[in-house]
């Protein structure tokens, strides 16, 4: 902040509404007229604001230390904002079925690219021995942070407690049903999400956050929970795949051909490294997946936001030429 801000107040944006933020500051709490912008440039959870005490009206965004996006469902080609200004992403999986490789890993590469802190907690660690899901975790990434926990417990979740110190920002990120809001509750020590069982037939979980929210916990760290996501879509974070895989990114900058597709090239690394057994077959599949699927979604955001751009600059030709008709 500047002295040209000094007469304005800070607040954070705890949820957003269709033509509404929630907010919460030192000197105001409550609900401030959504500002009219882009999708890029539209406030999410975690951002923060300078507003006029006295009117209530927003007068500018603080700049985001950290930013997680995806692409939006479906067929259009549009940025989703998910949070902002997050230090900590705890990625959520359960010692069950939920428990899946493919992605946790897409989940890292959106963390690291962000440069956010990732720890993998597995919850219902009372349920079953967790130990072989944290190791197959490790073999992905062995650097990762893992915590196996009783979510209910409050003691198990203060092995969290490292991740939660005053003024930090930690976000929740997993499937409906691995208890997201059950770890939510017992972190705050009180009932801040409704919470329901998983079904009993597939270990899957129903859906009990319905939209994204920060809230303040007891020691002064801000906590995000978000609903379960059917469809992740990354874009624009081929930094963090090549992190999450850094052994293969390494081996595929050593092949002979820079535009190898480790298939049928001479030198190619991959294929050696294959061949002599030393990477999983399995693992370089989700690598070039993840790959091809970020390339793609961020080749076409970009053209889509081209369009737009290119259709508001001949709308605003067409409008100037009318203009200058009616003076004439």
């Amino acid at each position: 902040m500047t002295d040209e801000d000094a007469p304005f107040a800070p607040v954070r944006v705890v949820t957003v509404h269709r033509d509404a933020l929630e907010v919460a500051g030192p000197a105001f709490d409550g609900r401030l007229a959504s500002p009219s912008a882009g999708d890029a440039d539209a406030a999410t959870v975690g951002d923060w604001l300078l507003i006029d005490p006295h009117t209530r009206r927003i007068e500018r965004f603080l700049e985001r230390r950290t930013v997680f996006k995806r692409k939006g469902a479906g067929t259009q080609h549009r940025v989703q904002l998910i949070a902002a200004n997050v230090d900590t992403l705890l990625l959520i999986t359960s010692a069950n079925q939920d428990f899946n490789l493919a992605r946790l890993e897409r989940y890292l590469a959106l963390a690291l690219d962000a440069e956010v802190t990732p720890v993998l907690v597995i919850t219902k660690a009372d349920l079953v021995d967790a130990t072989p899901f944290i190791a197959r975790a490790r073999r992905s990434m062995p650097a990762l942070a893992v915590k196996a926990v009783d979510a209910r417990e409050p003691e198990e979740a203060t092995r969290l407690a490292p991740w939660f110190g005053r003024g930090q920002t930690v976000a929740l990120l997993g499937s409906s049903g691995v208890g997201k809001s059950t770890l939510l509750n017992t972190l705050a020590g009180r009932a801040l999400q409704s919470t329901q069982a998983t079904r009993s037939d597939d270990d899957r979980g129903r859906h009990t956050t319905t939209a994204r929210s920060l809230h303040r916990l007891p020691g002064g760290a801000w906590m995000l929970d978000t609903p379960g996501m059917r469809e992740l879509q990354l874009f624009d974070v081929a930094d963090g795949i090549d992190e999450v895989f850094a052994d293969l990114a390494s081996l595929a900058a050593a092949c002979r051909f820079s535009d190898c597709t480790h298939a049928a090239e001479p030198g190619c690394a991959i294929r050696t490294a294959m061949e002599s057994g030393a990477i999983d077959a399995e693992r370089l599949s989700r690598y070039e997946k993840l790959r091809r699927e970020e390339a793609r979604n961020s080749e076409t955001i970009a053209e889509a936001r081209a369009r737009a751009k290119a259709f508001g600059r001949m709308a605003r030709q067409v409008m100037e030429r009318k203009r200058k008709q009616r003076e004439w």
